[in-house]
């Protein structure tokens, strides 16, 4: 049984990475804002809070966008593009009014239509050239495929309409300007322009035109309770950091270096140079940056938290735990920032760090169950503690999450005949083995399909 245990540390160490969440952006002080901004907008859509994700793509391009749940998924280029936090405010607003109005599902729902249209019109089609009418009956598939995709493209603009509507009433509910809004749809009006997309054709588009969505929604906006209402303190100066990390962090580092040059000595400019640095191999020079930043503001949670994570990842983690521990520590165990402290404890190697490391990583994973790194690493203090039942188990959370179904099953078996029968851990893994079993069935019955 112990070499079955084991097994499990290797298998963990393979998928530390999961393939559907590569391309999810995660970072503390981002998703605090994103949070405290979107807050009042959801309440505002009659939603929870709690229940709501705005989840950051790393995305090159400017968009966001809802896939049915409730979860708005930003691209990192909309934030690279923003000028400030209400312009990203306006553009959570609307897409609130896409999941409100439950318009992921009915999308699905309107392209079978639209598919449902075009397979009549090729049996008709069909029908005309067996009767010896080949002119008509290829006028009719071609009439047919465009009647189509006329009717998924006034489908989706009028989505799109709905959600401007909702947009601007939770804008307004929630006493926030709509000058993000329209400013934000002026930009997308530009990139119209600068890519020649024709203007004088409303029909043939999935969205309408931004002039025109421009025009309907300024009255409204203007009119509103919030449109002169000035963006929180400090809000914008939150949001140019966010912005100048992201940059650093997945634009190639001599743009950010040529965008920040050394010259430039404000927070945004440091942030962004320590992680182009940092991705570049330039410890010594990121790990500058983040001390610049930190003698600057040394309560900072966030920049003790890039000291730290420089320190790790330059092979120091027992020089990092001094910074990642009060960084944990000043922002209540934020699960991200733990993770990482506990990361640094694990990467120590020193049998006394273990304790702490499963405290911290424990609470990590109770605040926040969707980080497979977290599970790992928790995995890894079970597996160097010679719990084999939890190792196990840690490892079934990580391949649910990174959707390795037959990993998941076999690690939650395994965990099942080691553990008490009753206890949570127990029951959490019965959960994963059930869910698992339904899952590699269904992969089951899609290979065959495919076959």
């Amino acid at each position: 049984m112990k070499r079955l245990y084991a097994l499990f540390a290797l298998l963990m160490l393979v998928a530390v990475q999961p393939a559907r969440a590569q391309s999810i952006l995660r970072d503390a002080e981002t998703e605090a804002l994103l949070n405290d901004a979107s807050r009042p907008l959801i309440e505002a859509a009659g939603l929870s809070p709690r229940n709501v994700r705005i989840v950051l793509i790393n995305d090159s391009s400017i968009n966001a966008f809802v896939a049915g749940g409730q979860a708005v998924y930003i691209h990192s280029g909309l934030i690279d593009a923003a000028d400030n936090i209400n312009e990203v405010q306006g553009v959570i607003a609307h897409e609130l009014g896409h999941v409100t109005g439950g318009h992921a599902p009915l999308s699905g729902q309107m392209f079978k239509q639209a598919t449902g249209i075009s397979i009549l019109s090729l049996v008709l089609g069909v029908a005309a050239m067996a009767a010896g009418a080949g002119e008509a009956g290829a006028g009719i598939l071609a009439a047919g495929q465009q009647a189509a995709m006329g009717s998924v493209l006034a489908f989706s603009r009028n989505q799109e309409s709905s959600a401007d509507a909702a947009g601007v009433r939770y804008l307004n509910t929630a006493k926030i300007s709509g000058k993000g809004m329209l400013e934000f749809f002026k930009k997308l009006q530009n990139q119209e322009f600068r890519l020649a997309i024709p203007q004088n054709n409303p029909y043939n588009r999935t969205h309408p035109l931004s002039g025109q969505r421009i025009a309907n929604l300024t009255n409204d906006l203007s009119q509103g309770t919030g449109w002169r209402v000035p963006t929180p303190a400090g809000w914008d100066d939150r949001f140019k950091r966010i912005q100048a990390k992201l940059r650093g962090y997945v634009d190639d580092p001599k743009d950010t270096l040529r965008k920040y040059p050394a010259s430039d000595t404000s927070i945004p400019a440091r942030y962004a140079r320590a992680y182009a640095y940092h991705r570049s191999g330039y410890p010594t020079e990121a790990a500058a940056e983040a001390a610049a930043l930190v003698k600057a503001a040394p309560n900072d949670p966030y920049f003790l938290e890039l000291e730290g994570q420089i320190l790790l990842e330059s092979g120091k983690p027992a020089e990092a735990l001094k910074a990642l521990r009060v960084a944990t520590a000043r922002t209540n165990y934020q699960p991200l920032i733990a993770t990482t402290f506990g990361h640094a404890l694990v990467a120590t190697e020193d049998p006394a760090n273990l304790p702490e490391a499963e405290k911290v990583l424990r609470q990590a994973v109770a605040r926040d169950d969707q980080n497979p790194f977290a599970w790992y690493q928790l995995g890894t203090v079970y597996e160097r503690k010679g719990d084999g039942p939890r190792t196990a188990l840690a490892a079934a959370e990580q391949a649910s999450l990174t959707g390795d179904n037959a990993r998941a099953l076999f690690s939650a078996r395994a965990a099942l005949a080691g553990l008490p029968q009753g206890t949570p851990d127990y029951i959490r893994a019965q959960d994963i083995q059930m869910t698992a079993e339904v899952a590699v069935e269904q992969d089951k019955k899609n290979r065959r399909r495919e076959r």
